[in-house]
């Protein structure tokens, strides 16, 4: 364990969002090195050699948590054989412990589509988590290095007081849209939506992680159709063709959004994802 002496905290974070929080709670007090591209499907990460060897190396490993990296992560915790960042350890934190998960099964089984039993995890999404997240990775920071307790504190205060700013103008941007009804293709924005009032009125595929059939979509259209959607978004990675056939067929928008820092050109921190959502929805 590096003491508060020995240089920068080396601090591997598993998402791109959870990457850019760390640095800007850090600064020049951490490394960060980020495992997963934005643009791929958080859910399915193909490790790399190298990510054992970053592993190796970590005095942190901050991960989503709400099972989420249960795909890829825990074979490179386990090859990479560093007891400082085993679960349960002072180098391991969890986001998903510290915020509340939607969506939480009553019963977990394969027919329900690849469920995650802990809810959903793609807490992200609601930008009410960015302080509560930051503030997390603060006290962690501040235990793993308590000769700089101050300066991770006073970097928090710094980043709490720019995300309320830019919230309150996300907040007048979103107002018109309150009460507007949207179907996306996979529940990745529920949380986004239901922070800004937005009404779900379904999902493109019929089950988390599975494909949609020729019968389902025509039960979205009718659906559309019944409900008066106006919008269907659409993250970068789950196939578009369904969703490109229904707006085209029914002539409403197909807005393809950001779920992670690095998943579309402009969303290149925490906050600018937001920014490109926003931008995207109301343009």
């Amino acid at each position: 364990m590096h003491s508060a002496f020995s240089g920068s905290l080396q601090v591997v974070a598993s998402y791109g969002y959870i990457g850019d929080i760390v640095q800007r709670i850090g600064k020049d007090r951490v490394e960060v090195v980020v495992l997963a591209r934005g643009d791929y499907n958080p859910h399915i990460i193909i490790p790399k050699p190298s990510y054992i060897a970053k592993m190796r190396r970590a005095d942190l490993l901050v991960i989503n948590g709400g099972q989420l990296e249960i795909g890829w992560l825990p074979q490179i915790i386990r090859q990479a054989n560093n007891s400082a960042v085993q679960p349960g350890e002072r180098g391991f934190l969890d986001l998903s412990q510290h915020v509340h998960l939607i969506d939480v099964p009553t019963s977990v089984s394969r027919e329900l589509g690849d469920v995650h039993p802990e809810g959903n995890p793609h807490f992200f999404m609601d930008p009410e988590n960015i302080p509560v997240i930051a503030t997390a990775v603060t006290e962690r920071l501040t235990e793993l290095d308590p000769d700089h307790q101050a300066y991770y504190e006073a970097n928090n205060k710094e980043l709490r007081t720019f995300w309320q700013q830019q919230m309150t103008r996300w907040e007048a941007q979103l107002k018109p849209y309150r009460g507007e009804k949207v179907v996306e293709y996979h529940k990745i924005f529920d949380y986004f939506f239901n922070r800004f009032g937005f009404l779900i009125a379904g999902t493109v595929e019929p089950l988390p992680g599975i494909p949609p059939t020729a019968k389902h979509i025509a039960e979205v259209e009718k659906m559309i159709v019944r409900e008066h959607v106006k919008f269907i978004f659409q993250d970068v990675y789950n196939p578009q063709d369904a969703s490109s056939y229904l707006a085209a067929r029914l002539n409403i928008k197909l807005i393809i959004l950001p779920h992670d820092v690095g998943a579309v050109k402009g969303a290149d921190n925490v906050f600018s994802v937001f920014d490109e959502i926003i931008r995207r929805i109301t343009q």
